[in-house]
């Protein structure tokens, strides 16, 4: 079984008045984000991790989301109850 990637923790970013914040620019130059860019954003609803993916990679984001989530074998009693 393949080993999922830790992720990387590239700081801690201030939400503003506006509800804006920076992304870090190790972060921009690795995604190739610029100004004006746009970004997907999304959470597990009731809290928790909130993610950023560029909007022109969220197709192959969710191809890739959709490939781990076929590998994962749903046990019986766990299918019955979906």
């Amino acid at each position: 079984m393949e080993k999922f990637p830790m992720p990387k923790l590239f700081g801690a970013v201030t939400v503003g008045d506006r509800g804006q914040i920076v992304i870090p620019v190790e972060v921009r130059k690795m995604f190739k984000i610029s100004s004006g860019d746009k970004l997907i954003v999304f959470a597990k609803s009731g809290g928790g991790p909130i993610g950023l993916v560029p909007a022109e990679q969220f197709s192959e984001f969710l191809s890739q989301a959709n490939a781990m989530l076929a590998k994962i074998k749903i046990k019986p009693a766990v299918k019955d109850q979906l």
